[in-house]
């Protein structure tokens, strides 16, 4: 087994390994740029198991932002039958790209 941890990040919970890549929604910072998380709520090295109640003390994951970007486009459409009504729309999410560089 390897190391991994449980993080919540703007009120969402990621499982994350160190090297992992994953896109969360934009954060107020620049890219490229590093910063903790300390809300880590579970923290699992081999067999050795830490759990928080409900954050585990003196637990943290340096992470990296790699960058800011928008997602993939959406479309959303409204339509009402027998009344010709018909309106589409378009959405992109901003995103942000974060790699996990070490769990602490």
């Amino acid at each position: 087994m390897s190391k991994y941890a449980i993080i919540q990040l703007q009120g969402k919970q990621y499982q994350v390994q160190e090297g992992d890549e994953f896109l969360v929604d934009r954060l107020d910072q620049e890219a490229p740029g590093k910063f903790e998380v300390s809300d880590v709520l579970l923290v699992v090295d081999g067999s050795e198991r830490k759990i928080g109640q409900p954050l585990v003390d003196g637990a943290k994951v340096v992470c990296e932002l790699v960058s800011n970007q928008k997602g993939e486009k959406i479309r959303v459409a409204k339509y009402k039958s027998k009344s010709r009504y018909r309106k589409v729309h378009g959405h992109r999410q901003y995103q942000s790209t974060v790699k996990v560089l070490k769990i602490v």
